[in-house]
């Protein structure tokens, strides 16, 4: 009996240390984006435990390796929409799977302005989506782009205007119970009725507040700032086709230091010019990028009705007709490193800090953005092709998620 107890004992031991050692990768090669270094890195229990520095001249092809994408803001993909009536963990499951195909191992799936019975559906099914063993740990919040926008036309860009209000922390805090306290991101005007103290209440509750949608003057955004707003989603959109030159909602962000902009360089919500110019003004280390991708990403061009609207999906964007403004994007976050590059002349290594290494540190992802001893072994590995991202495989955790061969 007791050598029957040993056996099962040690059977079970061993069972326990293979699925443990399933985990380690080892060989992960490339040039390591940072400082173009030829690396081989290995992982340990779903982290870095090696990186091996590696002679550069018996390398051919140059094939680099980064820390996976970081998407804050993505409102979809490949059909799945994460406001939509229809959303099923199973459809998150699909979108996370081709966002790994993208290079995306991280992001906040985002719920944009709609019916508050759907806002609490949806995010209950995010939470319960943030549980899966599978695609959990590429979810570590959710983002909530309204209702709290300014429900002018241009600056409420396609929210549906009939579902905007001013901010009201009961009802936001009822929505985070649904969320299971998920909601990490929220999008806001600074210049309506409550805002302030509502800014104030988010950041006691460690909720990052960014300024987006609104039509605040300089006064507004200071007070916003003042009370803890850290962000501007995606500066320069969400903002009116005509605006005042001087008294607009651009100056005050671009020349608060304490604001960090998310922007959509897909090369078609911002003008090279645009984007160049925020650049300068914020740099490599004050600017996040973002896809702001709606669920049509990666479907055929064409008309499409989403609830209550009809979008143009062009091969570029997504259109709102009706209000002559943009719905969204139609590209993944890896679009965007090649575009900075190519409009700024910055460094790849710049590129991914904006696409990585700034979300993982403004949101204190503290595993995550960077490769060092120790983080998270979420990792692509890419070339580029005329300055475009091409990604070849991606892991998750030391796990190879995606393979392009």
């Amino acid at each position: 009996m007791i050598f029957k107890c040993t056996s099962i004992l040690a059977l079970f031991f061993f069972c326990n240390m293979a699925a443990a050692q399933s985990n380690d990768t080892d060989g992960i090669e490339g040039v390591l984006y940072s400082d173009e270094g030829w690396v081989s890195l290995s992982t340990t229990n779903g982290k870095i435990s090696g990186i091996n520095r590696l002679d550069q001249e018996s390398h051919k092809s140059k094939m680099y390796i980064a820390p996976g994408l970081i998407d804050v803001q993505i409102n979809g993909f490949m059909g799945v929409d994460f406001s939509g009536p229809d959303l099923t963990v199973e459809g998150i499951r699909k979108a996370t799977k081709a966002l790994w195909k993208a290079g995306v191992t991280t992001y906040f799936p985002t719920i944009i302005t709609s019916d508050f019975n759907r806002l609490k559906k949806n995010f209950a099914i995010l939470a319960q989506a943030q549980k899966d063993p599978e695609i959990g740990g590429s979810i570590p919040g959710f983002h909530l782009e309204g209702p709290y926008i300014s429900p002018l036309p241009g600056f409420r860009g396609a929210h549906l205007e009939k579902y905007i209000k001013n901010p009201d922390w009961e009802e936001f805090q009822e929505l985070q119970r649904a969320a299971n306290n998920g909601i990490k991101l929220i999008t806001l005007a600074p210049e309506l009725i409550g805002a302030i103290p509502f800014i104030r209440n988010c950041v006691a509750n460690g909720i990052t507040v960014a300024l987006g949608h609104h039509n605040g003057s300089a006064e507004d955004i200071e007070r916003a700032i003042d009370a803890g707003a850290k962000m501007a989603t995606h500066l320069g959109n969400g903002c009116a086709n005509e605006i005042n030159r001087h008294h607009n909602p651009l100056w005050p962000q671009l020349a608060d230091d304490r604001i960090t902009p998310s922007i959509i360089a897909d090369g078609y919500h911002l003008t090279k010019e645009e984007v160049r110019s925020f650049y300068k003004v914020k740099g490599p280390d004050k600017t996040i990028l973002v896809s702001d991708a709606l669920d049509l990403a990666g479907l055929p061009p064409g008309e499409y009705t989403r609830g209550e609207r009809t979008l143009l999906l062009t091969p570029n964007v997504v259109k709102l007709p009706k209000e002559n403004v943009l719905a969204g994007a139609a590209s993944p976050i890896s679009a965007c490193v090649g575009v900075i590059m190519d409009y700024t002349q910055c460094t790849l290594k710049d590129a991914i800090q904006m696409a990585s290494t700034n979300p993982a540190k403004m949101f204190l992802l503290n595993d995550l953005g960077e490769i060092g001893q120790g983080k998270k072994a979420d990792l692509i590995l890419f070339k580029l092709e005329n300055n475009e991202v091409v990604i070849h495989k991606t892991f998750v955790s030391g796990q190879l998620v995606y393979s392009k061969d």
